[in-house]
């Protein structure tokens, strides 16, 4: 059995849903890091980035979640989460994948992780305002070029839209126009309807409660 940390609100999302969509064996343990849970020593004996998610397999521990999410896919190809037996389309996916991990979420990051970069709170408060044109234009090219639809890939729905429809659901919090973002509104609204995907937020949503 896997063992996924998570805290809610964050990419641990993802995840979360792939391995609800494949049907395998998990438990989901909360990290709260509203008191301090990633930095405490055994979660950081399991992930000593001290961050989420972290995937604990027979095999030892993942971390990021273009890496989980291929893990995942690649464990459990009878639940075509990916196009494992396409090398090429494969690279593809992880291709979106690494822009959404690279890109996209640091640029929501600068809104509310500016120590990360900088000690200086004209910096720091430099990084906040920036971030909703940032975090716009990240998915202004998701929007225009890369949502190829009607999902992530095309005609299959993949790991690429359990992570895209994660990050999405910051849109508002990053003071985004979703209006100028049709397709990934529309794409974030049928994820949303998916049973797994429910069942990974009410999850989340109770552990939390």
């Amino acid at each position: 059995m896997f063992k996924l940390y998570y805290t809610p609100n964050t990419c641990a999302l993802a995840s979360h849903i792939a391995l609800e969509q494949t049907g395998a064996a998990y438990e989901a343990v909360r990290v709260d890091f509203a008191s301090g849970g990633q930095r405490r020593p055994e979660y950081l004996a399991i992930n000593p980035k001290g961050r989420v998610p972290a995937l604990v397999t027979e095999r030892g521990v993942l971390t990021e979640t273009p890496a989980i999410l291929a893990f995942i896919a690649q464990s459990y190809p009878q639940a075509r989460l990916a196009p494992v037996e396409e090398p090429f389309a494969f690279a593809q996916a992880q291709e979106f994948n690494s822009y959404l991990c690279s890109t996209v979420h640091v640029a929501h990051a600068h809104r509310m992780r500016g120590t990360r970069w900088s000690e200086d709170p004209a910096t720091i408060e430099g990084m906040k305002r920036g971030a909703p044109k940032s975090v716009a234009a990240a998915f202004g090219a998701i929007e225009e070029g890369m949502l190829k639809g009607p999902w992530v890939m095309g005609e299959a729905y993949t790991i690429c839209d359990a992570y895209l429809f994660t990050l999405a659901q910051w849109l508002e919090a990053d003071g985004v126009d979703t209006g100028k973002l049709p397709r990934v509104m529309d794409h974030r609204s049928r994820v949303a309807a998916m049973p797994a995907v429910r069942k990974a937020i009410e999850h989340e949503l109770r552990q939390a409660g």
